[in-house]
């Protein structure tokens, strides 16, 4: 596992590469319109995953101070994937950047699908309520 090392009075400060995934995958799934991130088309465009496993979908190069990012995203069907990917863009380039103090060099975005909202099914509706039956005496 590599690691960006910096040196500082008190002492070493190690951030693993997989940290950096994972703060940028938590920063792209922050924006409206992100459904998911995919595990890249290795991992079948179908794979949805959830924020329990932020690093997947995500690719870093880390170098001494500086990095770029392949994020794999799937897209909600009806934003506009333009103005998404630049939100994302810019999220993780700002996030990562105040977090660990490394300069973000590039972004780039892998858009491999487009979720579609499920259809919620029409209940069927119960049968109409009948007066009880009238009681013999």
């Amino acid at each position: 596992m590599a690691e960006q090392e910096r040196r500082t009075e008190l002492g070493d400060v190690k951030i693993a590469d997989e940290v950096v995934g994972i703060i940028a995958g938590l920063a792209a799934t922050e924006i409206p319109g992100v459904a998911g991130m995919s595990g890249g088309i290795a991992g079948g465009i179908a794979e949805m995953l959830g924020h329990r496993n932020l690093s997947k979908g995500v690719k870093v190069e880390v170098g001494q101070s500086e990095c770029a990012v392949d994020l794999f995203i799937i897209i909600e069907y009806g934003y506009n994937i333009p103005e998404v990917a630049q939100q994302i863009q810019e999220n993780v380039k700002r996030t990562i950047e105040v977090m660990t103090g490394l300069r973000v060099v590039e972004v780039n975005l892998h858009v491999l699908g487009v979720h579609f909202p499920q259809e919620k099914k029409a209940e069927e509706p119960a049968p109409p309520k009948q007066p009880p039956a009238p009681r013999v005496k």
